[in-house]
């Protein structure tokens, strides 16, 4: 598995991490009850987005009902977010790692922006989770509603995809052995960073064919901005 470990500051790191094949459903012990039924319903949730996702770039008939909007635009959310925890969710199964970095930073400061990224992601996923799982209870009682739960399928997503990460960045911290690779391209993003309008935005698209990503420039954009608040 490669990380890249993308500057998006002068002293600041994120990681990155594509996937181009499908997730794998979660593999846990048999649970039985109300949890196996809420982990089938997570995985299915999955399936549903990502089969959604794959179908976006073709021409389909736009729902005509508002439920079926509401629903269309939620399996689109979820598959953007699951995107976004790749990593995380990826971590789960790892024993090693490669930490692709820029060549201007030594494998002690890689390692510690390794630690430091998992560790605030533990926290803040652990944060969510426990909020989250409050909805996920008080919007139960609506399953007996006929038709798409919009609701219930938000707080489902965040409670599983919170939980999967937070498991992700216990590995990642723990468990996962990291090697670390020191890549010359990368060293260029840092300033790119400084340039502006058209410039910047040309100059780390360059970089993402050169290292043959696909969405590095929408990464690099969302994670440069300043964060008000957890999605």
């Amino acid at each position: 598995m490669e990380v890249f470990v993308i500057p998006v500051g002068s002293d600041r790191y994120e990681l990155y991490y594509e996937q181009t094949t499908a997730l794998e459903p979660d593999e846990e012990p048999q649970a039985t009850g109300l949890i196996a039924r809420l982990q089938g319903q997570f995985d299915a949730l999955l399936r549903k987005a990502e089969e959604h996702h794959r179908r976006r770039g073709e021409k389909a008939d736009t729902p005509q009902s508002w439920m079926g909007r509401m629903q269309d635009r939620m399996l689109s959310w979820i598959a953007e977010r699951i995107a976004e925890q790749r990593l995380l969710w990826n971590l789960r199964k790892q024993d090693t790692a490669v930490a692709i970095h820029p060549r201007d930073t030594n494998a002690d400061q890689v390692l510690a922006q390794i630690q430091r990224v998992l560790q605030r992601d533990y926290e803040r996923h652990r944060f969510w989770l426990a909020i989250d799982a409050v909805g996920l209870v008080l919007s139960w009682p609506l399953t007996v509603i006929p038709g798409p739960n919009v609701l219930l399928f938000y707080f489902l997503f965040r409670v599983g995809g919170h939980y999967m990460s937070m498991r992700g960045a216990n590995r990642g911290r723990r468990r996962v052995a990291w090697t670390c690779q020191p890549n010359d391209v990368l060293v260029g993003l840092r300033a790119a960073l400084s340039l502006r309008g058209p410039d910047r935005h040309q100059r780390i698209q360059e970089i993402e064919s050169e290292l043959h990503l696909r969405n590095l420039h929408t990464f690099v954009d969302r994670v440069s901005r300043p964060k008000r608040s957890e999605k």
